[in-house]
């Protein structure tokens, strides 16, 4: 029986498949079981010398790779805990969030390195570089003293190396603790760190055995999505990682280029992505075929034929060996789920958040229904319900209870107390409904959020703040138009007016500013377009604008 500490299923997984491939870095290099678990004892002496204690917050802010993995691994187990930073924040962003975490170390990669100020993180004590795991920075000669004599110390403790027969040490978690921090957004003004237990990670863990497709030794899966959101970190990396699967990690932005590259050498298993990806891939080689060929399609027998061949061709651009693609972290597109569908090929669509660790609800992609995002009945340990008079076809909030279910937003009372009911079942935010046969179907999302190209959470209210210090802006609203994020602006029309600007020589001024808008803006968030509005926005008593109104 698999022991209900996730530590120990750390454990058991490295001493299990200790000479077996375990991560790889794709065109670079792979680390066996072994070389982690060693890694990670070296970790555990270092920590130890510089004074971590079980409950000291460790900030992980690097690309995907292998050693991100390892210094995740490294840190929980330890009992300290990780909180994971999406790499492309914005400098003053790292430094806010590794303070208000309380960060007392700090693995980062060179590129981030070159940018960070360490007098802005004082209460840093070391920095390690992801890329090679070399001190970087130290706060006092003793920490750098214990990198230096880190082999020695090693070699005392294992004086003939680490064997899967020796005593890892590793921390034996409780199921309620916090075992990470994971924030949902990056600026001072919404940052929101979703403190999640050790029994979330447990539940997802459990609900992946029980229900996704089965992955073990010498299973081969990609991990495209960012490691620092859970839904890449759960699902692309620790559920394979501990069944003891190949984990190849794309460590290079993932353009259609390079993401067709990988899937051909890796040809894995199984593969999560977001809508974006998928329904570029439709528009690109599919809708012309639809388009060309729509008679055809109609035709009886012939319409079986075309179906089969793109059917075939999918299989083969998505490395001919895939049993399943997940789509996750938003809705895909009506259309273009029902082509794939119509072809039969494997793919499903699920729903989470990142205060569930982050599954909601999923279904096998043989078992879906058409526009559902998933049941939870039997295949994830939560209770969902809609807070509706008729759950079944009036749409009402999403609401889940259970262990997945995070301990609250850190150092964040407030917004912990707003996102629960009083008999404490989670708000989502979300609209939907449940049918008869538990599928759910997302109608509405009220948490106005938008999906990065590469699966990060955009969240128009950071978008918006910045937008509304330039000139001439009196309230913006920032929407997803097309897979581009567009900014709507009220100008102030009486300023412009009175330094005689007219309307045309407006627009042009709000657009030229949207060069110096977007150097304040994460990469992968860049507004592409201005819109002005010749009226103020419609709004709610409160004065807020009523996005729904927006929405394209």
């Amino acid at each position: 029986m698999e022991t209900k500490s996730l530590n120990k299923r750390i454990e058991n997984t490295l001493k299990s498949y200790w000479e077996h491939p375990s991560l790889t870095n794709i065109g670079g290099e792979t680390l066996c079981h072994k070389d982690i678990a060693t890694q990670i004892a070296k970790f555990h002496i270092f920590f130890e010398k510089i004074g971590l204690k079980k409950g000291d917050r460790i900030a992980i802010c690097a690309a995907n790779k292998a050693n991100w993995c390892v210094c995740f691994l490294s840190s929980l187990t330890y009992g300290a805990v990780p909180v994971p930073l999406l790499h492309e924040f914005k400098v003053d962003q790292v430094h806010h969030l590794v303070n208000h975490c309380e960060a007392k170390l700090f693995f980062t990669d060179m590129r981030i390195w070159n940018t960070v100020d360490m007098a802005e993180m004082p209460n840093v004590l070391a920095t390690i570089n992801v890329d090679d795991l070399k001190l970087l920075y130290s706060s006092s000669d003793e920490i750098a003293s214990a990198d230096a004599n880190l082999e020695e110390l090693y070699k005392q403790k294992y004086p003939q190396g680490l064997s899967p027969k020796d005593d890892f040490n590793f921390y034996e978690d409780t199921p309620d603790e916090m075992a990470l921090i994971n924030y949902t957004s990056g600026t001072s003004g919404f940052s929101k760190g979703v403190m999640l237990p050790y029994r979330s990670i447990t539940a997802n863990h459990e609900f992946a055995k029980r229900v996704l497709p089965e992955v073990g030794l010498g299973v081969r899966t990609m991990a495209m999505l960012p490691l620092a959101h859970m839904y890449g970190f759960m699902f692309e990396f620790f559920y394979e990682f501990v069944a003891g699967a190949h984990v190849h990690l794309l460590t290079k932005a993932p353009t259609p280029a390079n993401l067709l590259s990988a899937l051909k050498e890796v040809k894995p298993f199984l593969m999560l992505t977001v809508p974006l990806v998928i329904e570029k891939i439709y528009k690109a080689k599919l809708q012309p075929i639809v388009e060309k060929y729509k008679i055809l399609f109609k035709t009886p027998l012939i319409n079986k034929v075309l179906e089969k061949a793109i059917h075939d061709q999918l299989m083969d651009t998505f490395g001919g060996e895939i049993y399943e693609i997940i789509i996750g972290g938003a809705a895909l597109n009506p259309e273009v789920e029902e082509f794939f569908k119509r072809v039969k090929f494997p793919l499903t669509v699920g729903y989470g958040m990142t205060e569930c660790g982050p599954i909601i609800t999923y279904d096998d992609w043989k078992e879906e229904k058409l526009y559902s995002c998933g049941s939870f009945k039997e295949t994830t340990m939560l209770n969902v319900r809609v807070n509706s008079k008729d759950p079944q076809t009036i749409p009402g909030e999403i609401q889940v209870s259970g262990p997945n279910v995070f301990l609250g937003y850190y150092k964040n009372p407030d917004a912990t107390a707003e996102c629960f009911t009083e008999d404490g079942w989670f708000r989502t935010g979300d609209m939907g409904i449940i049918d008869a046969d538990g599928k759910v179907f997302i109608k509405g999302r009220s948490k106005c959020m938008i999906l990065g190209p590469s699966g990060q959470n955009i969240y128009p209210e950071e978008l918006e703040a910045v937008v509304n210090k330039y000139q001439y802006v009196s309230d913006s609203l920032v929407i997803d138009d097309n897979g581009k994020i567009k900014v709507l602006i009220y100008p102030d029309y009486k300023k412009a007016e009175k330094d005689g600007l007219n309307h045309d020589a407006l627009q042009a001024f709000l657009t030229a500013q949207l060069k110096e808008i977007n150097k304040e803006l994460p990469a992968y968030a860049p507004i592409s377009e201005v819109e002005m509005m010749a009226e103020d926005f419609e709004r709610t008593p409160k004065k807020s604008i009523k996005r729904y109104l927006y929405q394209r």
